[in-house]
């Protein structure tokens, strides 16, 4: 990230309080913000990583970290939903920064206000990248059609290609794990069963393919089941467990300013002092800036490594998972203090903190959850389980 960065400029304060003001009404109506996503494609969000000579801002991982921080400090559910495109133009952008420019039609689509939804998450698959439980079968032109259910598909309401993986058991050189897109159609049916604890916002509903067809220009990708160092698979992964640790980065930076911000407004009937006196608050408040403030420069650092082809071999998954698995379990800590600092009011569902608890549970659905996190640190140092 240049010295010079200012998300600022890309997300000023006016449409930040804008967009904080209407996530109140999303989390109590269970509606997705449509005026969030068209702000934001006005601004250039959804073409951020897009490189300038297809139209976008051309802006880096390192950068899309920051802004995404500072979205979710006004809006988790957007910041996440707006993640899930982000994602795929993150991996257009990892695959063409290493000579692969396979996903040219992602970038040129953002860059045109296409919205890019992520159809990977399947109930029970904790294979995730390297299996699928759907059914990809190959089409006499080259595409594929796609029978399956997909779980947690942020943007549902909006999207216009989706991004899926599904296993080919019938091709001469099967099995194969296959990467296509596939457009809005009657053969995707999207169920509206998005009633949720918190993310209440990112519509992540449940989508069925029925028979889908991805045309043969839209599969991008066919790779062996399994770990293996394919470019797709660390595109995805690297993306992924970057931008949602920015999510949850930022709602403990939203999660200790409250805490701050309640801390030295309230007094103290037996001492007469704001709180901001009293020593354990001051613990509590120290604790929590100490655990926050450890998350911005890991993930620029490893933001960092994304887009300058640094090689860490086989440790960047462990580093990955790492990164994410921390800012989720901070961000839920941090936010459990900023409760206690607060007080009884935070108990109240129009108190924003309350829908900061509930929103920063979703950390501990995504990959890598923490068996998988902590299963994946353990292998990089001790080495695989024998036998």
């Amino acid at each position: 990230m240049t010295d010079t960065f200012d998300p600022a400029r890309i997300l000023p304060d006016d449409l930040l309080e804008r967009i904080r003001e209407r996530a109140v009404v999303h989390d109590r109506e269970n509606t997705f913000p449509e005026d969030d996503l068209a702000e934001l494609r006005e601004v250039g969000y959804l073409s951020m990583l897009v490189p300038a000579d297809r139209g976008g801002l051309g802006l880096g991982l390192v950068e899309a970290s920051v802004l995404q921080q500072r979205l979710a400090t006004a809006a988790p559910a957007t910041a996440l939903a707006i993640n899930m495109h982000l994602v795929w133009t993150g991996v257009a952008k990892v695959l063409r920064d290493r000579g692969i420019d396979d996903l040219a039609f992602v970038q040129e689509g953002a860059a045109a206000g296409e919205v890019f939804a992520f159809g990977i998450s399947e109930a029970g698959n904790d294979l995730v990248l390297f299996g699928s439980g759907t059914d990809a079968a190959p089409t006499a032109d080259g595409g594929y059609s796609f029978t399956g259910t997909k779980i947690f598909t942020s943007l549902s309401p909006v999207w216009t290609q989706l991004g899926v993986h599904g296993l080919d058991t019938t091709s001469p050189d099967a099995p194969k794990m296959v990467y296509a897109f596939v457009p809005r159609g009657d053969a995707v049916v999207t169920r509206d069963d998005w009633d949720t604890l918190g993310m209440r916002g990112t519509q992540s509903r449940t989508t069925e393919l029925r028979g889908a067809v991805a045309p043969a220009h839209r599969v991008v990708r066919r790779v062996d089941p399994g770990p293996q160092p394919d470019p797709i698979v660390f595109g995805i992964f690297s993306v992924f467990e970057i931008l949602l640790g920015s999510v949850y980065t930022g709602i403990a930076r939203r999660a200790l300013d409250l805490a701050v911000e309640a801390a030295s407004g309230r007094r103290s009937k037996k001492t007469g002092k704001a709180y901001s006196q009293d020593p354990d608050i001051r613990w509590r408040v120290g604790a929590m800036a100490l655990e926050y403030e450890a998350l911005p420069p890991q993930l620029a650092a490893l933001a960092r490594d994304v887009d300058e082809r640094v090689d860490h071999g086989g440790r960047w998954f462990s580093l990955l998972s790492g990164v994410k698995h921390r800012a989720v379990v901070s961000a839920k800590h941090v936010v459990d203090e900023a409760i206690l600092v607060a007080g009884g009011s935070s108990y109240f569902a129009s108190n924003e903190l309350s829908r900061l608890y509930r929103d920063v549970l979703a950390g501990m659905f995504h990959p890598s959850d923490p068996e998988s996190a902590h299963g994946t640190a353990a292998s990089a140092w001790l080495g695989p389980i024998e036998g």
